[in-house]
């Protein structure tokens, strides 16, 4: 087995690493994913995607193993540790010792310590940033176009997760200035979200707004019923959850942000050290709106927003 025929994709919920194993033949590689379930999985098409385009088809250059933690930040390390012999990035980062990373990072990765320099990450991690974080403010002004008289916005995340702490801050900073105030509910597991959102009052909140937490986005469409259910506008941060039911999206394309990791991927397997390979950002946002949803909670979306929006769901 050589170090460089496995590498490890991660990112915040996805995480791939291209394998030191060869298997079905001497020009198979092995990846490596680990991820929370959810959006996540979109970016493992655009990973397949950008792998192909390369001439690295899946079942024929490639091979992946992937690991879905359903949620669970606890299982990582397992995971990361048995594949071989941040939540999830900075998990199998510790979780191992020599393996090549390849993250898709949803907010500051020199921040979450993934990384010491966007330009030259030096260690054994490079990849994707996004930023997510960095539109919570953004989403609840969207919010706010929507639904003109909400006042108190309810989010669910886990506080031990940096990735969630750091877009918390970033959305009470805008519901102050914005007039408006932040319900918080602290949920540490899977079961927890779902006893917390069984008990969820519709008087505690007038709308919901998702931060990036990969356990919370493993189950988000509960919360999408749930909020549904009690007539609720939501804000979410991946298009994919809108077509499930969520009201509306700010984000990045995610299928997008998956191609660009294979990129890396590719280039780590054909021999180039992570710690060489600067950071890349991804800027493009989509903005998604569900007007199907919008009717069953009683909302009507302005028309100014829907010639904006890059989707709209009927």
């Amino acid at each position: 087995m050589r170090r460089r025929d496995f590498v490890a994709l991660v990112a915040y919920a996805l995480t791939a690493w291209p394998s030191t194993a060869r298997t079905q033949g001497a020009n198979t590689h092995k990846v490596g994913i680990i991820l929370q379930g959810g959006s996540w999985y979109r970016m493992i098409e655009g990973l397949r995607d950008g792998l192909r385009k390369r001439g690295l088809a899946e079942g024929k250059q490639i091979v992946f193993d992937i690991r879905d933690m359903r949620g669970d930040p606890k299982a990582v390390e397992k995971a990361a540790k048995s594949t071989l012999a941040t939540s999830v990035s900075l998990a199998t980062k510790q979780a191992t010792q020599n393996v090549p990373i390849v993250f898709i990072a949803g907010t500051d990765p020199i921040a979450v310590k993934l990384v010491d320099s966007i330009a030259r990450p030096s260690g054994r991690l490079t990849g994707v940033e996004f930023r997510a974080t960095d539109l919570t403010g953004k989403r609840l002004e969207l919010l706010r176009e929507i639904a003109p008289n909400i006042h108190r916005v309810a989010t669910f995340y886990d506080p031990k997760n940096p990735s969630a702490t750091e877009a918390v801050h970033e959305a009470q900073e805008a519901t102050r200035n914005l007039g408006m105030i932040l319900v918080e509910r602290h949920v540490a597991s899977v079961d927890g979200l779902k006893k917390t959102l069984q008990a969820f009052n519709s008087h505690e909140a007038d709308a919901l707004i998702a931060v990036s937490d990969a356990m919370v986005d493993s189950q988000i469409e509960l919360l999408i019923e749930m909020a549904t259910a009690r007539k609720l506008p939501t804000m979410l941060y991946d298009p994919e959850a809108v077509m499930k039911g969520g009201l509306a999206t700010y984000s990045p394309d995610y299928v997008e942000v998956g191609r660009i990791a294979a990129k890396y991927v590719a280039r780590i397997l054909a021999g180039a050290k992570p710690g060489d390979l600067p950071v890349e950002a991804v800027d493009k946002v989509l903005l998604v709106l569900n007007v199907k949803t919008a009717r069953q909670i009683g909302l009507a979306v302005p028309e100014s927003l829907l010639v904006r929006a890059d989707t709209v769901i009927e």
